[in-house]
């Protein structure tokens, strides 16, 4: 099943894990220094922290990207193919370390670069 996957720049992890664990009742899946992540049912979504120096207050700065996580590989290829077929410019990676884990990533830019 593919999920929508939510990623927000934190200043101070600790508090974020907690506050998030609370909103989404939910507890935290994956934790690694100034790193963490939700797997979150309903709605299927996977939220990603990432602890920076200095975000400033309220939403400006807080989004640090947002992505659809599909189940395998061979999705990311099929992925690929339908982006690139819809008439969008696609950069693909292969085999690239992030989040804490190898992945294979498809990318398209909006008209307001996200």
């Amino acid at each position: 099943m593919a999920r929508v996957q939510l990623a927000l720049n934190v200043t101070d992890i600790d508090a974020s894990v907690e506050f998030y664990t609370r909103l989404l009742g939910t507890k935290v899946h994956k934790r690694r220094p100034g790193y963490a992540n939700f797997v979150v049912a309903d709605p299927p979504m996977k939220l990603v922290l990432f602890e920076v120096d200095d975000r400033g207050e309220g939403t400006m700065n807080a989004l640090n990207h947002i992505g659809i996580e599909v189940p395998a590989p061979a999705d990311v290829g099929r992925q690929d193919s339908a982006l690139s077929g819809a008439g969008l410019a696609v950069r693909r990676e292969d085999a690239v370390v992030c989040c804490h884990a190898e992945q294979d990533k498809v990318y398209v830019v909006d008209p307001d670069g996200l």
